[in-house]
């Protein structure tokens, strides 16, 4: 089932203000409905080799794994469980690749990466990550995230030893409490969640949510969801123009449409009918 027709996607990356090179790695293919972002760690270009290995090897493999499953076929209990088993499998591959790199070339030491990854099917998407690499949904005009960061600064706002406005002022905002390729193995959260049309998902290295204000994608969004390239474009302009201290990456995704896995005779008649 070739979802392209179903979900519209644009994607952005820039350096930024700061950095002299992107550590960013994103990735998009709409026809299996497959969305990644990495924002890679470690010194020198290790960071960037991490999430380029990361957004490689994720989606090349997704690709296999999808044709030989026909996971855009299963009912939706069952291929809600598949699309977790696969991210979860092409993930632990992907940390032990890593892993192995960096170990084995001193240059790579230490190197690792953040992910986020959004699999579409069945009206639905399941949704891996590790670190502070964030999806966000805007539904009904009203922006909320998705993930739920794995840093230090959420656990001191979890604990309530920080509000999320002091939080915002940390200075430890990039102490990650999980990373891919940093140990032999990691463990991505993953949640599947309703999809409906109209929705826009965002993708994001922490290089946007650090420098914009979620009131203001908010806007954003809304403003300009009608034009994904160019609302991808903006949001990574408004985070230049806060001061642009790290790399920045978004991809966005809207749901033109619905796409049901029975893609019947019936189905295709009754969707004629919406």
């Amino acid at each position: 089932m070739n979802l392209a027709k179903a979900l519209e996607i644009a994607s952005a990356t820039h350096t930024g203000m700061v950095r002299s090179h992107n550590e960013d790695a994103i990735a998009t293919d709409g026809t299996i409905g497959l969305a990644v972002l990495a924002d890679g760690m470690g010194g020198y270009n290790a960071g960037e080799v991490a999430s380029g290995i990361a957004v490689a090897l994720i989606t090349s493999e997704m690709r296999q794994a999808i044709a030989k499953t026909n996971l855009h076929g299963l009912p939706q209990d069952e291929g809600d469980t598949q699309s977790a088993l696969l991210l979860k499998g092409v993930i632990a591959k992907t940390n032990t690749s890593i892993f192995e790199s960096a170990n084995s070339q001193p240059q790579y030491a230490g190197m690792g990466t953040t992910l986020v990854v959004a699999l579409f099917r069945d009206n639905r998407v399941s949704v891996a990550h590790i670190g502070d690499s964030r999806m966000y949904r805007l539904r009904s005009e009203k922006l909320d995230q998705v993930t739920r960061d794995h840093s230090l600064l959420q656990e001191q706002i979890d604990s309530g030893m920080l509000t999320k406005e002091a939080a915002r002022r940390s200075q430890n905002k990039n102490l990650v409490t999980r990373a891919l390729g940093i140990e032999p193995e990691v463990e991505a959260e993953i949640h599947t969640y309703d999809v409906m049309p109209g929705d826009i998902f965002l993708l994001c290295s922490d290089g946007l949510n650090d420098m914009v204000e979620d009131e203001d994608i908010e806007l954003t969004l809304n403003a300009m969801g009608s034009n994904l390239p160019l609302a991808a474009n903006q949001l990574v302009q408004m985070a230049n123009d806060n001061g642009g201290r790290d790399n920045i990456s978004v991809v966005l995704v809207k749901v033109n449409r619905d796409f049901p896995a029975a893609d019947t005779w019936l189905a295709r008649v009754l969707s004629w009918f919406k």
